[in-house]
C-alpha cells in the first residue's frame, strides 16, 4: 500500500512494529514477578509456633516440614519418617554432619516430633527447630 507525502510523491508504508509497548508489558510482568517469588516462602502452609527469639539461620539445609496432620515433607516431598536421614546423607555424601530445619505445625503431636528428633539424632544431623517470633517480645524493647 503506498502513501502521499506532503510534496504529493508515493511512499511505501513502513513494515516495522513497534516492540516498546510489548518490553513495557514484559518489565512489568518480571518485576511482579520477582515481588512475589520473594513472598512465596514455602509451599506448604505450616503455622509455626511463636518463641521469644528466633536465631537467624544461615546455612543451606534440607527442610522437614511436618502439617497439623502430620504428614512429613523434606523440602516439598512426601517421605516416611525412616526415610529421611538416608535421603539427606544421599543428598549431602561430601558433609560429615549435615544439618535439617525442622519446621512443625503448632498443631502437630509432640509425639510425632520427637520421633523426627530422635530419628535425626540417631543419624548424627544436626536439627534447627523453626520458630516465628513473638510480637510483644520484651527482650527486643
Amino acid at each position: 500500500m503506498a502513501f502521499s507525502n506532503l510534496n504529493g510523491q508515493q511512499e511505501d508504508s513502513i513494515a516495522e512494529i513497534n516492540i516498546t509497548p510489548f518490553v513495557d508489558v514484559v518489565l512489568v510482568l518480571l518485576i511482579i514477578f520477582m515481588i512475589t517469588a520473594g513472598v512465596v516462602e514455602f509451599g506448604l502452609t505450616i503455622d509455626v509456633p511463636k518463641t521469644r527469639e528466633v536465631a537467624a539461620g544461615t546455612e543451606d539445609f534440607d527442610y522437614i516440614n511436618v502439617t497439623a496432620k502430620g504428614e512429613v515433607y523434606l523440602n516439598n516431598d512426601q517421605v516416611k519418617l525412616y526415610d529421611i536421614v538416608p535421603q539427606i546423607r544421599a543428598k549431602n555424601k561430601e558433609t560429615e554432619r549435615p544439618g535439617v530445619y525442622v519446621r512443625a505445625d503448632r498443631a502437630v503431636p509432640w509425639e510425632v516430633i520427637a520421633q523426627i528428633l530422635a530419628e535425626c539424632g540417631a543419624g548424627g544431623l544436626n536439627v534447627s527447630m523453626i520458630t516465628k517470633p513473638l510480637e510483644n517480645n520484651r527482650r527486643n524493647r
